[in-house]
């Protein structure tokens, strides 16, 4: 079953514009794609409607805010299932220092990624909020050197 949707190629380029600068302005954004303001602000309504766009946000640069010391903790939980799994899900997005948690398949079951204002920091991250719990069976910490993101996310082909 997929959930892919049907898109044009003004569709397309009007995605590919919106991850790059989610800022840009309707008008300036119809004038880049050839389409009438109006038309292209139906169609970004569409693609808000349909879900392909699900949001817009501000990249942060943690270090700035007093976070410079990231980490990817990968983590084991037991017994692994469904009530402990969105339990523990709650408990790591409601840690100020928690960027993204991902559920995985593997021998970890969750990646988190981190930032903290140093390594005392993590330690008590990973301590007191991570190994304190009864199903966390094991966490696995690897700290970020530096990250790079990928360009814009458009369908295959």
């Amino acid at each position: 079953m997929s959930d892919s949707v049907e898109l044009s190629t003004v569709d397309l380029r009007i995605l590919r514009l919106l991850q790059n600068d989610a800022r840009i302005s309707n008008k300036d954004l119809a004038a880049e794609v050839g389409v009438a303001p109006s038309t292209c602000l139906d169609r970004v309504n569409r693609l808000r409607e349909l879900g392909v766009i699900i949001g817009q946000r501000a990249e942060v640069d943690a270090a700035k805010l007093g976070r410079p010391l990231e980490a990817l903790l990968f983590v084991q939980v037991r017994p692994h299932r469904r009530a402990l799994v969105d339990s523990f899900v709650e408990h790591l997005l409601a840690l100020p220092e928690v960027r993204a948690v991902y559920h995985l398949t593997g021998p970890d079951d969750f990646l988190a990624h981190v930032a903290t204002a140093s390594a005392t920091e993590l330690q008590r991250l990973v301590l007191d909020e991570l190994t304190a719990r009864d199903e966390v069976a094991r966490v696995h910490t690897n700290l970020v050197f530096q990250h790079w993101s990928g360009g814009p996310l458009l369908p295959p082909g």
